[in-house]
Formats: C-alpha cells, sequence, structure tokens
C-alpha cells in the first residue's frame, strides 16, 4: 500500500473530498462546510496509490494551529490514514513559527481516536453541525 501525505495546494480535490465525506455522507449543510477560511488555511492530502482519499486543514492564528476539516473517504477507513494526516498536521505546525499548540474539535465518538495521538480533550461537548463534539489540544 503506498500512501503519501503532505501538504497540497490542491484545494479543488480536498474540497471535493470534504465535499463526499460531509456534505454527502454526513449531512452537514454546504454553507457550513464552506466557511469561506480555506484561502488563509494550510491544506494537507492523503494519496493512496496515487488516488485522494483524505485531507485536513490547518489555521494558525498566534501561537495555535487549530486542525480541522480532517476526512478520509468510507472506503479508506480504518487503514491508519486518519492517523497519518494528523501526524502530517502537527509535523507541518511543528515548521511554523512560533506554534506552540494545536488544537481541534473532535466528533464525541472519534475522542479515543485522537487520544491516541495524544490529544487531551478539555471544556464542554458542544453541537457542530448537529453533530457532537469536544474540544482537544496538545503539543504539535
Amino acid at each position: 500500500m503506498m500512501l503519501e501525505v503532505g501538504p497540497t495546494s490542491d484545494l479543488g480535490v480536498c474540497l471535493a473530498l470534504r465535499a463526499t465525506v460531509f456534505i454527502d455522507e454526513q449531512n452537514v449543510p454546504e454553507a457550513e462546510e464552506r466557511d469561506g477560511r480555506d484561502g488563509e488555511a494550510h491544506h494537507v492530502l492523503a494519496q493512496l496509490e496515487g488516488r485522494p482519499v483524505g485531507c485536513a486543514r490547518i489555521l494558525i492564528k498566534g501561537d495555535t494551529g487549530k486542525i480541522g476539516r480532517v476526512c478520509v473517504l468510507r472506503e479508506a477507513r480504518r487503514s491508519g490514514i486518519g492517523a497519518a494526516l494528523i501526524r502530517a498536521c502537527l509535523e507541518h505546525l511543528r515548521g511554523q513559527a512560533g506554534v506552540s499548540r494545536a488544537v481541534l474539535g473532535s466528533q464525541t465518538h472519534a475522542l479515543g481516536f485522537y487520544e491516541k495521538l495524544g490529544f487531551v480533550a478539555f471544556g464542554p461537548e458542544y453541537m457542530d453541525a448537529g453533530i457532537p463534539h469536544r474540544d482537544m489540544d496538545r503539543a504539535p
């Protein structure tokens, strides 16, 4: 299995992956998924055998990098791609001057996944696009 994960400038591919997972599969309203912040974000793409299968984006504000819009196509899940995406995001953040904290909003069913990657939940549960979430953080 040839998996490549790293920064990308191909926003169109990332938006197509996110539409499949968030809009089509999870019924997130398009207006919420497309929040107008992709132009300021850093994007990470996962390709399996040269085919795009997952992505994430990173928004940086001050000393904090917010990892979000993490998605993997259904047929590629449970194969380590999500973890590879998060590790690539953390590696990218380590290369950004002044960034000392990585945060994300985890769907509550995925808390254990992120905990295995070193994230710790904080704050109350909240709803985002009709899906329960909790914030999590760690050092990059």
